[in-house]
């Protein structure tokens, strides 16, 4: 059994420390390549071993380095990385498809295992550093966890209430998707889909891979008549996450109403298929 003190944050501590989406750290997990603990209390808790490929990846994608070659990257890493250290002074980047990291003084290519001479790394324009600084305390997750349950309880029965802590969950944590999707659900519910939209974009800030910010954009955005921007959206949630099956229909629709016909068939059929696969047999 691991010591805990290995695994010193928390999924929520690790979105908001490192700017992931909820999305994309689950997608990581499931694909293998960070494997967390579940503590106690049944929260998981990531390794620094976790740690460097999770803040890797968002570097890497950030240089905007081909999701393929990203998953390419984090392997080779993975297998390269020592589990008996710590790992906080590691430096990671991207030199075109090439990936190299830094360890004190050592400095190697993971896909090769071959020692690289004379090279300061950098991730833009400052080194990739590992923890968040001690003066910025992490936000107790537990306690926004509390509070986002108790504003959804408030929706339907005191809406300005339950806006107003939905909006103090995003002033604590920007990263805190599902806070995005329900404050704009309401939003839409309302009319107002110009301030949705709004959210929405500045939620897709910090959670781009987040296939169901990239829909409820959509769906603001055909509340603004934006027709073009809503079918794009639509478009970028399904390569997100093809098999979203409302965002297939809505498509189509919206295709369909703008004489697109290929494309409203494309996704009507999409849609067809993935509903039949779901009926029980």
């Amino acid at each position: 059994m691991t010591a805990p003190e290995e695994f010193p944050l928390s999924l929520r501590n690790v979105l908001k420390s490192f700017g992931l989406s909820r999305h994309t750290v689950l997608k990581l997990i499931e694909l293998g390549f960070v494997a967390p603990v579940k503590a106690d209390d049944n929260v998981w808790k990531f390794s620094f071993q976790d740690l460097v490929l999770l803040r890797s990846a968002n570097e890497l994608r950030a240089a905007r380095i081909p999701t393929r070659q990203i998953l390419k990257a984090l392997r080779q890493l993975r297998a390269s990385l020592p589990e008996d250290q710590p790992l906080q002074g590691m430096r990671i980047t991207s030199e075109g498809d090439r990936v190299t990291v830094r360890f004190g003084d050592a400095h190697w290519e993971p896909r090769t295992g071959q020692f690289v001479l004379d090279l300061q790394i950098r991730s833009g324009e400052s080194p990739l550093r590992f923890f968040p600084s001690r003066s910025a305390p992490l936000v107790d997750a537990v306690a926004l966890d509390a509070r986002f349950a108790e504003a959804e309880a408030l929706e339907e029965t005191v809406p300005r209430i339950a806006e107003a802590l939905y909006r103090s969950i995003l002033a604590d944590d920007p990263t805190y998707a599902h806070a995005y999707l329900n404050l704009g659900f309401m939003l839409c519910e309302s009319g107002a889909f110009d301030a949705a939209a709004s959210l929405y974009e500045k939620g897709l800030r910090f959670c781009p891979d987040d296939p169901l910010m990239h829909f409820n954009l959509a769906v603001a955005l055909e509340g603004v008549a934006d027709v073009d921007g809503a079918l794009a959206s639509y478009e970028e949630a399904l390569r997100l996450q093809p098999d979203l099956l409302d965002a297939h229909r809505n498509a189509a629709l919206l295709y369909a109403d703008s004489g697109r016909q290929q494309m409203a068939i494309r996704h009507f059929s999409a849609f067809r298929r993935l509903q039949a696969g779901k009926q029980p047999n």
